[in-house]
Formats: structure tokens, sequence, C-alpha cells
């Protein structure tokens, strides 16, 4: 969440409020229902908000993990900067040159909340055998050696190397004084995906099975409710 609010329930009893900066990790696994919804009086003042959703996919051998749900606040995220100060990047999950988000993932996955001032480059090491892709979230600027043109709102997709390298124009508009870029990859999977509404599984059949297991009500209840014989944490 960049800018405004957004409370988070799910069926597993994970939760919480999110705000600037912070970010929810929610692992869906063998499944849950969630909700997530801006608080009543920010919707009725006219707030308002500024994030980004990423779904990231499981290997099939995880994809029935348990459930799970982290709540990252974005004063636990390593703070990283350029070597002339031009850059700040914020590591939420995965590693940049030794350097350990918060965010604890199944796969090896890097995602890097990255802002860079007007006119300045920098240089981000980069696992060679992870993909890589760049989103523009403000700004204007360019990626890669060759400098391609990047602004708000679009996806960079990158081919192999061990840097990824950004920059920011010189001259922003008002709105958005700087370049504001997530930075994320890992290591690819590489199997068949199967998906369909909010399931993604490896086969027709599994996805077939998700929506019965949702329509039996075995996904749970928002809020989360006890079972018999079961516990809740």
């Amino acid at each position: 969440m960049i800018d405004g609010t957004f409370v988070h329930r799910d069926s597993t009893g994970g939760g919480g409020v999110i705000t600037n900066g912070d970010t929810q990790w929610m692992t869906a696994g063998s499944g849950l229902l969630h909700i997530e919804t801006p608080p009543e009086e920010l919707v009725v003042s006219g707030g308002l908000f500024h994030g980004l959703q990423l779904w990231v996919n499981l290997p099939r051998a995880q994809k029935m993990s348990p459930p799970r749900y982290q709540d990252i606040r974005g004063g636990d995220v390593a703070l990283l900067s350029s070597p002339d100060g031009g850059a700040l990047v914020r590591v939420i999950a995965g590693t940049l040159d030794g350097h350990e988000g918060p965010g604890v993932t199944h796969t090896p996955i890097t995602v890097l909340h990255v802002t860079v001032a007007p006119g300045a480059r920098v240089r981000l090491p980069w696992e060679p055998g992870y993909n890589a892709l760049v989103y523009a979230l403000n700004g204007t600027g360019s990626v890669g050696p060759g400098r391609q043109p990047l602004r708000m709102g679009q996806l960079a997709v990158l081919g192999g190397g061990d840097v990824v390298e950004v920059g920011a124009d010189a001259s922003q508009e008002s709105r958005s004084p700087s370049l504001d870029l997530y930075v994320l990859g890992g290591r690819p999977i590489r199997e068949p995906v199967a998906a369909y509404g909010p399931f993604v599984m490896n086969t027709r059949a599994e996805l077939v099975q998700a929506f019965e297991d949702f329509q039996a009500g075995r996904l749970g209840t928002v809020p989360a409710e006890p079972h018999p014989g079961h516990d809740v944490l």
C-alpha cells in the first residue's frame, strides 16, 4: 500500500490494517476466503487509494500448503541506498546483495520497492537464474543498459543478466516528483498453469476440485469461526 488504508480479514483468522508502506502477504495454499476493504470513514471522506496487488504462483508440490498471513510493516523492510544517495531501495521479500527482507516465501523470490530521484540511476545486483520485472508506479525514466523508456503504469520484462539498471528522467511532473518502481522476480517454476477466477492450479481437474471445495464450504468463513475438532490459532 503506497497511500490510503486497507483492512484485511480471512478465514484462517489472519488479518490487519495496512497503510503507507505496509504490505500484507497472504499465502492461499490449500484454500481460504478473504475480504479486503477500505475503512468506511475513508470512503465517506473521499480518500485516495494507491497500491499494488501481485499474485505469485506456487509450485505443484506446495500448492496445498497451509494458508498463511504475514503482516509486514513499512518500518520492518530492509532499507538500502545507492552509493550516491539518489535511490532508496526497500527490500520487502528475498535478498538484494546480501540484505534480506522480512517477507517469507515458499520459493526464491525478490520483491523491491525502489524510489529514484530525478536524474539519478541505480544498478541493482540480480540473481542470474531469476526472471526480472520492473513496474512503474509513478514517474518517468528508463530501464536496462539501452535505457528503454518507462513511465507510470508500464511493465518491463527483462532478459537474462546479473544487474537490473533503472534511471529517473531529470524532469518529473509535479504529481510524481520521483520515479517509483516495483522490481521483482524469482526462480522460474516452469510448470503448467490452469487458472480460472481466483483459482490457480496445474490442471483443469484441480480447478474443478477447487470450485467444489469452495461451494462445499471447505474454505471456511469470514470472519474465521471455530470448527468442531479443530484448533483456531
